[in-house]
């Protein structure tokens, strides 16, 4: 089970992190993703931890998204900096068993395990 939070509204050029707390199964074992998914698009892959700590970024956040994981509490993080009202979605975080090079990563049906969502929204 997945559960994000820290979504929110917040101006543009401002920042947030979302967190995502894992239960019920081995955390060191997983690959992570984040997601979001805006009104009328597709989920976009944001950001991978692989379980052998790999680290991947879509062109869309490089430099201004940054994930990271805490595995002593069984939760990853996204740290999100210099938004702006194209970042407002819904950011999901996901989970997979194993390690994950981005070309798979990157895609929603490379893992088994979904957080609820947490909705961002990026003022103008």
């Amino acid at each position: 089970q997945l559960q994000a939070s820290g979504g929110g509204l917040v101006q543009a050029g401002g920042s947030l992190r979302l967190s995502c707390i894992a239960s019920g199964f081995t955390f060191d074992n997983y690959a992570f993703g984040w997601f979001r998914q805006a009104p009328g698009k597709e989920r976009e892959g944001l950001s991978c931890i692989s379980s052998d700590s790999a680290e991947y970024y879509a062109d869309s956040v490089k430099g201004r998204f940054t994930m990271s994981s805490d595995n002593a509490k069984s939760t990853v993080y996204l740290q999100m900096n210099s938004l702006n009202p194209e970042d407002t979605a819904a950011y999901y975080c996901a989970g997979s068993s194993g390690e994950l090079l981005w070309n798979n990563a990157r895609y929603s049906d490379s893992y088994s395990y979904w957080g609820q969502g947490t909705q961002v929204t990026v003022s103008s």
